[in-house]
């Protein structure tokens, strides 16, 4: 029976502490004069561009080596390396819009939109609209994201 109550115990010190750490983790909103929404809101809007134009340096080393996004059609992929999609083939792209919700000073979950126009095979052009989350971690100083949730969705 001592044990039993050892046990009952731990339980209810670590659901405490969990309690105690959910509470200290609150988010909030980010206004966009915000500095970490303002770092953050550029890095994504680089990124939203990057089916425009190449892909500039600080973008390519605000991925963390640990990065992990889903694709629209559900595949993973890693922390793009070389050649990753910044061929400039699009045009008209934008960050239509963007929220960020901050945890703490190093925790940001960010809400986006975004369009580019391609040309189809058959010289058509279309208009390519995701929704997306992603999360960013800041260390050592520096926002790096590391998971990244992108959606189809129809363009408005």
């Amino acid at each position: 029976m001592k044990q039993s109550g050892f046990y009952i115990a731990a339980v209810a010190m670590l659901l405490v502490a969990v309690a105690a750490q959910a509470q200290d983790q609150a988010g909030r909103w980010a206004s966009p004069s915000d500095p970490d929404a303002k770092a953050i809101t550029a890095l994504e809007d680089m990124w939203a561009h990057t089916a425009c134009s190449s892909v500039p340096d600080a973008l390519k080393a605000a991925f963390a080596e640990d990065f992990q996004g889903t694709a629209p059609k559900g595949q993973r992929y890693g922390k793009p390396t070389g050649d990753w999609g910044g061929k400039g083939d699009d045009t008209d792209c934008q960050l239509q819009q963007i929220q960020i919700r901050l945890f703490g000073d190093s925790v940001a979950v960010a809400y986006g939109n975004e369009s580019s126009v391609s040309k189809k095979k058959d010289g058509t052009e279309a208009k390519h609209c995701l929704a997306w989350t992603d999360t960013w971690l800041k260390r050592n100083g520096k926002w790096q994201i590391v998971a990244a949730q992108d959606t189809r969705v129809d363009c408005k």
